[in-house]
């Protein structure tokens, strides 16, 4: 029995490495100005700690948008699975040659395309889906702060959000 409605737990799930960073950084602070010694430097790495965990979740918790979509979403060394309902695929990090979120869609698309193979479109509420930041934060050159902003603008057409810079062309030259 949970003593926490359903909807106020998920919000705190969606939060959670904030959170913690939030605790840690309180007991650093209680160690820094408490019994002195050891503690305070031991609070000093809490707090700085507590400070970077607190970032990172506020942006995981901004990439979140629930797991009650569509499908499931794997990641494995690289390797991005998604089993659909009606579509699925796979598509390795290193191998993506551009991110798109397709917001039109119902719900909204993470499209991912590589070169010589269909694209995939894979929801952002799908279970797992969550990992996929993780996955995204490997490409080089992605300005994570950017794809959080268009995750939350809601546009009315899709926006690429990171391209393979460093691309050779993949169409054959004629002459």
């Amino acid at each position: 029995m949970s003593f926490i409605r359903p909807a106020a737990q998920a919000k705190l799930w969606q939060w959670r490495e904030a959170l913690i960073g939030g605790a840690l950084a309180l007991l650093g602070f209680w160690w820094i100005i408490g019994p002195g010694g050891l503690l305070r430097m031991i609070g000093i790495l809490f707090v700085l700690a507590g400070f970077a965990l607190i970032v990172a979740g506020f942006q995981r918790a901004r990439f979140r948008a629930g797991n009650d979509g569509p499908g499931i979403v794997s990641v494995d060394e690289g390797q991005i699975s998604y089993f659909g309902p009606l579509s699925g695929g796979m598509v390795a990090t290193r191998e993506m040659d551009r991110l798109s979120l397709d917001p039109t869609a119902k719900p909204a698309h993470w499209i991912l395309q590589q070169y010589g193979q269909p694209d995939l479109a894979i929801p952002v509420n799908a279970m797992g889906a969550d990992a996929l930041f993780d996955a995204f934060a490997t490409l080089p050159g992605l300005q994570t702060q950017r794809m959080l902003q268009q995750l939350q603008s809601r546009a009315n057409h899709p926006v690429v959000i990171w391209s393979r810079l460093d691309q050779p062309s993949h169409h054959p030259r004629l002459h």
